[in-house]
């Protein structure tokens, strides 16, 4: 199968006055080999979909690992939305957070013998054989937030960028000295994996700061109330002043560490995220609490850069999908989060 350089469905733009660090103008995403780069030249925010073949006649299968934070429902109901815009069937799954589940409803799909099948999110170690069940019944695969070897085209934020970017802004805010926890419960997900070791790498240049041993696991199902009770214990356990940072790769589990620090007053603490969830952003939003900065995805044209590509490659287009395609991540923190909720709409 053909998997060149994109142009129409390879096409993907920033948020006007936000990047990672620094505000910049509107910028376009232009296509090179293996995914896209922000061009840095102005351009207007374009629909990927415009132009891309129809879905009528076409079934295209949905495999969601969750629905249980923002990131996951928002692409989950945008691809929904995207597939019957173009006069498509949908068949939507979701796996409540389970491995096993998620691995059954790709499984079951494959049985339902759709054109297409879309994954958001999942473990490698036990999705990678089912992914490749579908891709050897010759049923086209696309991924979001999911690398694969099975994969026609993954859909995804820059997390290279997501993580060294995260990392350096909390060493330079605690002084690049200090001590951080750092919630580490998903190696097997590609996006926490990178911006893992991305966090691992950024701190050999800052000798000063040492991550906490051992690191907390965090997890699907309670996670809030379970991250809020692991930071009261480390609260209670470890002398006033120990801890400078907190870190985790999604922003559910520090929601539930905020509600620990937050009632202590001592915002000293402080804590970064990934994904922009509505209450993590609230938490940014408030001078008085410990939350510092997380990043938005942007997760609306993410499902919708998804179902161009999928359009394209049924439509006899597929010189025109790349392997990757990016979108823009975009930090926010105590000073921008309020311009950031009005230009992604969240």
């Amino acid at each position: 199968m053909l998997k060149g350089i994109g142009t129409a469905a390879a096409l993907t733009f920033l948020v006007t006055g936000c990047s990672l660090k620094e505000p910049v103008a509107e910028a376009a995403q232009v296509p090179v080999q293996g995914g896209t780069v922000a061009a840095g030249v102005p351009a207007e925010a374009a629909d990927p979909l415009e132009g891309v073949p129809s879905l009528e006649g076409k079934t295209v299968g949905i495999a969601a690992k969750d629905i249980v934070h923002d990131f996951s429902r928002v692409v989950y109901e945008e691809l929904q939305t995207r597939i019957e815009g173009l006069g498509g069937t949908v068949i939507a799954t979701q796996a409540e957070a389970k491995d096993d589940k998620h691995v059954s409803n790709v499984e079951n799909l494959l049985a339902q013998q759709p054109d297409a099948i879309v994954v958001i999110l999942g473990d490698a170690q036990t999705l990678s054989p089912a992914l490749k069940k579908v891709s050897e019944a010759g049923v086209a695969l696309f991924t979001i937030d999911f690398q694969s070897e099975y994969s026609i085209n993954n859909v995804t934020s820059d997390n290279w960028t997501i993580g060294s970017t995260l990392a350096r802004t909390l060493a330079e805010d605690i002084g690049g000295k200090g001590k951080i926890i750092a919630f580490n419960g998903f190696p097997g997900v590609t996006p926490c994996r990178i911006r893992y070791n991305e966090l691992k790498m950024v701190l050999e240049d800052y000798p000063g700061i040492e991550i906490q041993q051992p690191e907390l696991q965090d997890k699907y199902e309670g996670t809030i109330e379970d991250a809020k009770k692991q930071i009261q214990d480390q609260l209670r356990r470890l002398p006033a002043g120990e801890i400078d940072a907190i870190w985790s790769c999604w922003d559910i589990p520090l929601i539930g560490a905020a509600q620990a620090i937050d009632p202590t007053g001592d915002n000293n603490i402080k804590l970064y995220g990934v994904d922009a969830e509505p209450g993590a952003l609230d938490l940014i939003a408030d001078a008085g609490s410990s939350y510092t900065g997380t990043v938005a995805q942007q997760t609306k044209a993410m499902a919708a850069q998804s179902i161009a590509n999928v359009a394209l490659f049924l439509g006899e287009r597929a010189d025109e999908v790349p392997t990757t395609s990016y979108l823009a991540p975009i930090f926010v923190n105590k000073t921008n989060v309020n311009q950031v909720r009005r230009d992604l709409g969240i």
